[in-house]
């Protein structure tokens, strides 16, 4: 028999009952706006010109927005949302906490600058088979795994930009973007059903998916739940999404066959999605079972510089060559999750937010050395500097971030990784971090020279095959390639107030406290 329906509810107990201010809204608005500006595209799919001023206004409000969301977050905490009046942990929760905003926001700059290029990049064949509304739906994913706060639909938000992600990638249905396709598809589809096991595992274990519940409830299970197999199963899920070493094989057969548009999204976003996903669920939920395992992550991690490093030096394709800096940034980063501490977690998240400007700037500069040179083979490009000497003079600084050396971004995170791998002694480690940048400073260093410095020997190489662009094309081209830039050099010359919100993104995820209540407030029984 039903229970009577005739008591009122008292949602006083469990929800803020005051009128909402613009300003929470701002967590979902990213999601909202990413999913209805793609509509629009959709629907004036047969107006193509149209695409890319519509897309960029879209974008550009995601950056507004998400700058401003940064802002909440940093002046009063997390903030969540619940979806419609379902109470925690039952209903869906958008929860937004320090690294979640930094992230958003760097890929929210990181999306416009790529739709700014893709102005010239993307032709009217790219936008009648959806560049446009899919590089939405892929922000609309991105956006949603960096806000949720709910393991499932982070699930949920990973199939999004999966799927999204799918149709870029074949975009021109080339037999080389079908091949790339393919090994894109079968690895990321073998981790996707890793990670769908592991939630499973989840809500069989705790009974929730609300990753605020799922931190409250972990000490109560650790005696009698097999938590270091879940543990286990989801760091192999996100690595094989971040393209950690032995997993990582997917991603050097696939980034370079898109447009360089494309590869520069995906090498700015996707991974760092991945990594994302073990700062939340293995920093986070379950920190006892990271440190267990913490040896093992931190071979992964080693292995991981050193291959991609290596990787890079043996590549005659400029692209190829980035997808291995790429994988080689990852094992950076997991360095950061074995180390634990807030000092190393701080310096993963510093180095994501670098990566992911830095990587998008080096696709889309490796795009107009194949313009400029006419080729992206390292033995049929040469004397760049002379063809394009401001250009040249914007790669050298990228190029000196990618390394890490002072005074660029890429030198603080890894100078905070040697000096937290010390302070546990783990020397090995520090000296893989080490390695892995003068291996990374040498397979720069040959790219530099090859294209760039070296001379033209033959007639028909280099600039003598560039055709030559309009001024309002090398505008589109250049304008990200600088703002990109200058973030980067930003970051490196005035890195304190970046180090200290990363050493607070990692305090957050260490001690969830403060985003737990942002779920369950104070004095609400659960």
């Amino acid at each position: 028999m039903a229970a009577p329906t005739t008591t009122p509810a008292d949602y006083a107990a469990a929800y803020v009952m005051e009128p909402m201010t613009a300003a929470d809204w701002l967590a979902v608005t990213p999601m909202a706006l990413c999913i209805v500006f793609g509509a629009i595209l959709m629907m004036i799919r047969h107006r193509t010109h149209w695409h890319p001023p519509v897309a960029l206004t879209g974008l550009a409000l995601l950056v507004l927005n998400n700058a401003l969301l940064l802002a909440k977050v940093m002046a009063d905490g997390p903030l969540t949302m619940m979806m419609s009046r379902w109470l925690p942990p039952f209903g869906i929760a958008i929860t937004v906490d320090l690294a979640g905003a930094l992230l958003a926001l760097s890929a929210a700059i990181v999306a416009f600058c790529g739709a700014l290029y893709a102005h010239v990049e993307i032709n009217n064949s790219g936008r009648r088979y959806g560049f446009y509304p899919l590089l939405m739906l892929l922000m609309a994913g991105v956006s949603g795994a960096f806000l949720t706060g709910d393991i499932f639909n982070l699930y949920v938000w990973f199939e999004v930009l999966l799927i999204s992600s799918f149709g870029l990638l074949i975009l021109g249905s080339e037999r080389e973007q079908i091949d790339g396709a393919l090994k894109y598809a079968v690895l990321n589809l073998m981790a996707t059903t890793l990670f769908l096991i592991g939630v499973s595992y989840v809500y069989a274990i705790f009974g929730t998916l609300n990753m605020a519940d799922i931190a409250m409830k972990v000490p109560q299970y650790a005696e009698t739940a097999p938590l270091m197999t879940l543990t286990a199963l989801f760091i192999l899920a996100f690595s094989m999404k971040a393209a950690a070493f032995p997993v990582n094989f997917w991603l050097p057969a696939s980034y370079h066959t898109p447009r360089v548009v494309v590869s520069a999204l995906f090498a700015g976003l996707l991974t760092k999605v991945g990594v994302y996903a073990l700062f939340r669920v293995v920093v986070m939920l379950f920190p006892v079972e990271r440190e267990a395992l913490s040896l093992v992550i931190a071979i992964v991690a080693a292995l991981t510089m050193i291959f991609g490093a290596i990787g890079a030096l043996a590549q005659n394709d400029i692209r190829r060559f980035l997808g291995f800096v790429v994988i080689a940034g990852i094992g950076n980063m997991m360095a950061g999750v074995a180390i634990g501490g807030d000092m190393a977690v701080g310096a993963a998240i510093f180095y994501a937010l670098h990566s992911i400007l830095l990587m998008t700037a080096l696709y889309l500069v490796a795009g107009e050395i194949g313009r400029i040179g006419g080729s992206y083979r390292l033995d049929r490009v040469a004397g760049l500097w002379t063809a394009a000497p401001t250009f040249a003079a914007i790669t050298l600084a990228l190029f000196f971030a990618a390394s890490g050396l002072p005074p660029f971004s890429g030198f603080w995170p890894k100078a905070l990784l040697v000096k937290a791998s010390i302070d546990i002694g783990a020397w090995w480690l520090a000296a893989s971090v080490l390695v892995s940048g003068f291996l990374t400073t040498i397979a720069f260093g040959r790219v530099f020279l090859f294209s760039f410095w070296r001379p033209v020997a033959v007639e028909g190489s280099a600039q003598a095959t560039s055709a030559p662009a309009s001024a309002g094309a090398l505008r589109w081209r250049m304008t990200p390639i600088v703002i990109l830039t200058a973030f980067v050099v930003w970051f490196g010359l005035f890195p304190d107030s970046l180090i200290v919100a990363t050493q607070q993104a990692a305090a957050g995820l260490s001690d969830p406290t403060a985003y737990i209540r942002s779920v369950f407030p104070e004095g609400v029984a659960r």
